[in-house]
Protein backbone atom coordinates (compact mmCIF):
# COMPACT_ATOMS: atom_id res chain seq x y z
CA UNK A 1 0.00 0.00 0.00
CA UNK A 2 1.30 3.38 -0.78
CA UNK A 3 1.83 5.86 2.12
CA UNK A 4 -0.47 8.84 0.47
CA UNK A 5 -3.25 5.67 0.19
CA UNK A 6 -2.60 4.56 3.86
CA UNK A 7 -2.49 8.40 4.90
CA UNK A 8 -5.07 10.37 3.18
CA UNK A 9 -5.03 13.68 4.93
CA UNK A 10 -1.30 13.43 6.15
CA UNK A 11 -2.79 13.59 10.12
CA UNK A 12 0.26 10.30 10.77
CA UNK A 13 2.92 12.18 9.08
CA UNK A 14 2.40 15.41 10.89
CA UNK A 15 1.79 13.59 14.06
CA UNK A 16 5.57 13.16 13.47
CA UNK A 17 6.53 16.70 12.72
CA UNK A 18 5.09 18.08 16.06
CA UNK A 19 7.25 18.82 18.63
CA UNK A 20 6.99 17.43 22.45
CA UNK A 21 3.51 15.53 21.40
CA UNK A 22 1.91 13.58 23.79
CA UNK A 23 0.68 9.95 24.47
CA UNK A 24 -2.96 11.45 24.32
CA UNK A 25 -2.92 13.60 21.67
CA UNK A 26 -1.59 11.25 19.29
CA UNK A 27 -4.45 8.77 20.13
CA UNK A 28 -6.88 11.48 18.92
CA UNK A 29 -4.72 12.08 15.90
CA UNK A 30 -4.74 7.91 15.34
CA UNK A 31 -9.06 8.39 15.55
CA UNK A 32 -8.94 10.95 13.08
CA UNK A 33 -7.16 9.00 11.08
CA UNK A 34 -9.05 5.74 11.08
CA UNK A 35 -12.32 7.97 10.78
CA UNK A 36 -10.70 9.26 7.64
CA UNK A 37 -9.68 5.98 5.56
CA UNK A 38 -12.13 4.90 3.21
CA UNK A 39 -14.55 2.26 4.29
CA UNK A 40 -13.34 -0.69 2.31
CA UNK A 41 -9.69 0.26 3.48
CA UNK A 42 -7.80 -2.76 4.64
CA UNK A 43 -6.59 -1.02 8.07
CA UNK A 44 -4.22 -3.49 9.31
CA UNK A 45 -2.59 -2.79 6.49
CA UNK A 46 -2.03 0.52 6.45
CA UNK A 47 -0.94 0.78 9.92
CA UNK A 48 1.45 -1.46 8.58
CA UNK A 49 2.67 0.63 5.66
CA UNK A 50 2.50 3.31 8.52
CA UNK A 51 4.87 1.78 10.38
CA UNK A 52 7.35 0.82 8.03
CA UNK A 53 7.58 3.86 6.87
CA UNK A 54 7.49 6.15 9.47
CA UNK A 55 8.19 4.35 13.19
CA UNK A 56 10.88 2.65 11.95
CA UNK A 57 13.21 5.81 12.33
CA UNK A 58 11.27 7.47 15.52
CA UNK A 59 10.41 3.77 17.32
CA UNK A 60 10.33 5.83 20.60
CA UNK A 61 7.92 8.34 19.05
CA UNK A 62 4.17 8.23 20.95
CA UNK A 63 2.76 7.91 17.41
CA UNK A 64 4.79 4.45 16.67
CA UNK A 65 3.15 2.38 20.27
CA UNK A 66 -0.08 4.10 19.30
CA UNK A 67 0.03 2.13 16.02
CA UNK A 68 1.71 -0.93 17.16
CA UNK A 69 -1.61 -1.29 20.12
CA UNK A 70 -3.68 -0.59 16.72
CA UNK A 71 -2.19 -3.67 15.34
CA UNK A 72 -2.95 -5.85 18.32
CA UNK A 73 -6.79 -4.85 18.10
CA UNK A 74 -8.95 -7.68 17.07
CA UNK A 75 -10.49 -7.87 13.44
CA UNK A 76 -14.07 -5.77 13.50
CA UNK A 77 -16.59 -8.56 14.01
CA UNK A 78 -18.86 -8.35 11.34
CA UNK A 79 -22.75 -7.21 12.65
CA UNK A 80 -25.45 -10.10 11.69
CA UNK A 81 -28.81 -7.88 11.87
CA UNK A 82 -32.99 -8.68 11.36
CA UNK A 83 -33.65 -11.98 11.91
CA UNK A 84 -30.84 -14.20 11.69
CA UNK A 85 -29.61 -12.91 14.53
CA UNK A 86 -32.24 -13.01 16.73
CA UNK A 87 -32.99 -16.98 16.29
CA UNK A 88 -30.16 -17.88 13.84
CA UNK A 89 -30.24 -19.62 10.96
CA UNK A 90 -32.97 -22.13 10.41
Amino acid sequence: MRIEEADPKGLVRESYRIEGITLGECKSIFVDWALSLPVDAPMKDALRALIAHYATGAPDHPMSGVMEQGLLAPDTPKRKGGRAARVGLA
